[in-house]
């Protein structure tokens, strides 16, 4: 029997009554992110917000001397763009396709439209942006006081709710900008990983073998941010 595709959608927009829902959508235009495709750079004007469907969107803060360090992901559960609701029409972040997939993008002029005259969207969004932004902070403690494998764990599980997959590719590189360490580390880590049994991690494509067994090798970041979801959004 041949398995039903899942409907991509945007757990954001989903919550949206169905009338709010159906006036976001008819102002959006959908798309198929790229992976590795820079979506912003630093300082560029935001133009666009995106609501992914299954794309994976990587925040990353440049740091001098180096190529930058990963401070958060969008995928599903949210959007890209938070500082339009702010009143900031430019990113200080780069943004970066770090999983291929659909998604959904809104003229920056419109999302602004949009938030005035919509207050439930306009209520949803400031509840994300306020989880977005415990989120980062979660992430700057995590990179400060926690050990690589630990973080590895927790980001591994982070990609994973967001893909909705067990299967996903993801450079040496960029394992290696996300984590704030050098290739050497990124090997040392993702091996004590495979040695225990949790993943499988060849040529760029990690496979989650023990979810379980994952989770308790995170650290207690991952558990913070969900539960801080949780409790905005239920």
């Amino acid at each position: 029997m041949a398995r039903t595709k899942r409907i991509a959608t945007n757990r954001l927009l989903d919550a949206l009554p169905a009338a709010e829902r159906k006036r976001v959508l008819a102002a959006s235009e959908p798309l198929e992110l790229v992976f590795a495709d820079e979506i912003y750079t630093p300082g560029a004007p935001l133009n666009h917000v995106y609501f992914p469907l299954e794309a994976l969107i990587s925040m990353i803060v440049p740091i001098e001397g180096s190529a930058g360090l990963e401070v958060g992901l969008v995928g599903n559960e949210g959007m890209f763009g938070i500082p339009l609701v702010l009143g900031v029409n430019v990113s200080s972040l780069r943004a970066v396709v770090q999983g291929s997939g659909a998604a959904l993008r809104m003229d920056a002029a419109r999302f602004r439209m949009e938030i005035q005259c919509n207050e439930t969207l306009h209520g949803m969004i400031d509840r994300y942006a306020f989880v977005h932004l415990s989120e980062l902070a979660q992430t700057a403690g995590c990179t400060r006081f926690h050990v690589v494998e630990a973080r590895l764990a927790r980001w591994l599980l982070m990609t994973q709710d967001r893909v909705h997959a067990a299967v996903f590719h993801v450079t040496q590189e960029f394992l290696a900008l996300m984590l704030g360490v050098r290739r050497v580390g990124v090997t040392r880590a993702a091996g004590s990983l495979q040695k225990l049994g949790l993943i499988h991690y060849s040529r760029g494509r990690i496979t989650v073998l023990d979810r379980r067994g994952l989770k308790a090798a995170a650290c207690a970041c991952y558990g913070a941010d969900r539960d801080a979801y949780a409790r905005i959004f239920g």
